[in-house]
């Protein structure tokens, strides 16, 4: 299975590249994401160590279970060869009804396919208040006139 933009990523195929991610996990369809992945990629999300598409799905069943109403945004950070770096901001509400906004930063590694094979996450999280959230658009991918992470001074 092929997954266009394949690398080597210049500026463009990786900023489609990452546009892509962000688009399929705001779907909140932890099966379709779950694609993006080699069937052994590793990752590292936060202090958890997850191997293979169906512990990622697994992990994203009970990621979106626990974060409601969640959005992302997605930036590149920096691209070279077969790898992307990526910045990220989502915000979720708890079943408490307290929103959260988390940042963080990603390591990308794809294969000559354009499957990712490894993925690092740094992720830092802080509890907000309702008035400040910034990510405001219907459920589902960010529409292309919502600003980025740098227009909204994240």
């Amino acid at each position: 299975m092929s997954r266009p933009p394949l690398p080597p990523f210049s500026d463009e195929t990786a900023a489609r590249k990452v546009r892509l991610a962000e688009d399929a996990w705001n779907s909140r369809d932890p099966a379709r994401v779950a694609l993006a992945y080699t069937p052994g990629s590793q990752w590292r999300n936060r202090a958890e160590f997850i191997a293979g598409r169906e512990a990622i799905e697994a992990f994203l069943t009970r990621k979106w279970a626990r974060e409601l109403d969640y959005r992302l945004v997605k930036e590149v950070w920096a691209h070279a060869g077969y790898r992307i770096a990526v910045r990220f901001a989502y915000e979720f509400c708890d079943d408490t009804g307290q929103w959260h906004r988390a940042y963080g930063n990603e390591n990308w590694q794809f294969d000559a396919d354009g499957l990712m094979e490894r993925r690092i996450a740094s992720i830092n999280e802080a509890a907000i208040g309702e008035a400040d959230r910034l990510l405001l658009w219907p459920l589902g991918p960010r529409p292309d006139d919502h600003p980025g992470l740098s227009a909204l001074g994240l």
